[in-house]
């Protein structure tokens, strides 16, 4: 359970530590908890240091839990392997490998310092950090295809704006403030004018707001046009460091984006209504796709179904 509390200490302050990932940690000894923390804001501690410095001397002989594998290398702060293996910590369990290359390492080099290092890998655990390990691996950033349906897969329901309900367009607008940028294709520029804010929900910064596709976008639009092929203006986005991107366009954006393999994660609102007729939110795409952690969860009267095509 002491991971369990590790993630929990991470879930509740997501973000906290952007651009870095946020990571959780405690320290057990002699099966009580006697030290916890989170990583500080960009810059600041470890979460490592911050329950090592909580637990004192009863970390001597203790076992560390935390979120991600311990830094091996000196970036803005020293290793956390060093601090661990000063403390006389006697073992570390971690919910995660380390994807970048020059922090990983870091269980191997407990156990060369003869301290037990073992990873209890937790889909749970690379998923609180999951835009920032796509951005770190693979070097773009990690894009979520967000769609609303009727039950029959119809994008439109005729004679209504929208499609779900307020609690699940209230959702969406939360979806834009955790993202680093929101996106559509010109053809849902020219259709719908979309403003791509978060509005009515906290935003502790906008996300840029992206048209793919050719211009030139109308006049009155305050959309980022790019206008090039999606992987290198996404590789150059993540040059920039855009780490997550809510895709919000149509069908033929959508599909473009996932018969390309950029897509990695799927949110798709579906009201309990029947629209009969109508486009639906994919068009016909060449081979079937295996999604993995499939979910659903009532958002007022819709579900929203989560998936991936990429786990973290």
């Amino acid at each position: 359970m002491s991971l369990d509390r590790a993630l929990e200490l991470a879930a509740a302050v997501a973000g906290i530590a952007y651009p870095n990932p946020t990571v959780g940690a405690v320290v057990v000894a002699d099966g009580e908890l006697v030290g916890e923390g989170v990583t500080e804001s960009y810059g600041g501690r470890h979460s490592e240091i911050v329950a090592l410095a909580a637990a004192g001397d009863r970390a001597s002989g203790a076992t560390l839990y935390v979120t991600m594998e311990p830094c091996a290398h000196h970036g803005k702060t020293p290793p956390c392997v060093d601090a661990i293996v000063a403390a006389g910590v006697a073992r570390v369990v971690a919910g995660c490998l380390d994807p970048n290359p020059e922090a990983a390492g870091g269980l191997a080099q407990l156990r060369k310092a003869g301290v037990e290092a073992e990873l209890d890998d937790r889909f749970g655990a690379r998923r609180q950090n999951e835009a920032w390990r796509t951005w770190t691996a693979v070097a773009r950033p990690f894009v979520t295809y967000k769609v609303a349906t009727t039950l029959d897969g119809r994008v439109i329901v005729p004679g209504t704006r929208w499609v779900t309900g307020e609690a699940s367009r209230r959702l969406v607008h939360e979806l834009r403030a955790a993202s680093d940028a929101v996106a559509v294709g010109m053809g849902t520029v020219r259709a719908d004018a979309p403003r791509l804010d978060a509005r009515d929900v906290p935003v502790v910064r906008q996300p840029r707001r992206l048209a793919f596709g050719r211009g030139p976008l109308p006049a009155e639009s305050d959309l980022e046009l790019r206008p090039g092929r999606v992987a290198e203006e996404l590789e150059a986005l993540a040059a920039d460091g855009v780490q997550s991107i809510l895709l919000e366009g149509g069908p033929t954006l959508a599909t473009a984006f996932l018969e390309a393999g950029l897509i990695d994660k799927l949110l798709v609102f579906v009201a309990p209504t029947l629209a009969g007729a109508g486009q639906r939110f994919l068009d016909e795409i060449s081979v079937a796709i295996s999604l993995s952690h499939l979910s659903a969860r009532p958002i007022g009267e819709d579900v929203l179904l989560e998936a991936y095509v990429h786990a973290p």
